[in-house]
């Protein structure tokens, strides 16, 4: 092999390395009988969630991954393997891959990094269910209000009760 496919090739490991060590999601999967325009639609709607989907040679992603800090990855790279990188949310484009699947009938999904955490195929499906993080986020935060919205209620209880005596006094008084 010569200089040059060499250092073509470590060009592409090191931009990878790059892509996955930015990523908060990473997952390897098969893409065996897709068509390249379903490949191409794909990728349109993980480009839309800020996630992009890759087909490299094993050798390569093995490389890679190995170097981003993900060694564990490195055993299911095996047969046509595709490496979905997700920038954003992470449970989004798990979400995306799991529709497609299902829908288009070929491809699966192998294993998956988020958030440097290693998930089997079982557990991939369980955090393709969870719904968007800004819905997550709004729960957390609605959650926590709950308890201030009612301190603050029962504060009020009091004032209230006295607004009503002073109102029943006012109205007793402007009767006579």
């Amino acid at each position: 092999m010569s200089e040059k496919a060499i250092a073509e090739k470590q060009k592409v490991v090191n931009n990878l390395k790059e892509k996955i060590s930015r990523a908060n999601v990473v997952l390897i999967s098969d893409y065996l009988g897709m068509s390249v325009k379903e490949m191409t639609d794909l990728r349109k709607k993980l480009r839309a969630e800020e996630a992009e989907l890759h087909v490299f040679k094993n050798t390569l992603i093995e490389r890679a991954v190995t170097e981003a800090g993900y060694p564990q990855l490195k055993e299911h790279l095996k047969g046509s393997t595709a490496i979905l990188l997700g920038y954003k949310d992470a449970v989004a484009p798990l979400k995306i891959l799991v529709k497609f699947i299902k829908e288009a009938e070929k491809g699966a999904y192998r294993v998956g990094a988020v958030d440097k955490n290693i998930f089997d195929q079982k557990q991939l499906a369980e955090l393709a269910k969870l719904p968007p993080r800004d819905v997550l986020i709004a729960k957390v935060v609605g959650g926590m209000q709950a308890p201030i919205y009612r301190l603050v209620n029962v504060l009020q209880g009091p004032i209230r009760k006295l607004v009503y005596v002073l109102d029943a006094v006012k109205a007793k008084k402007g009767g006579e």
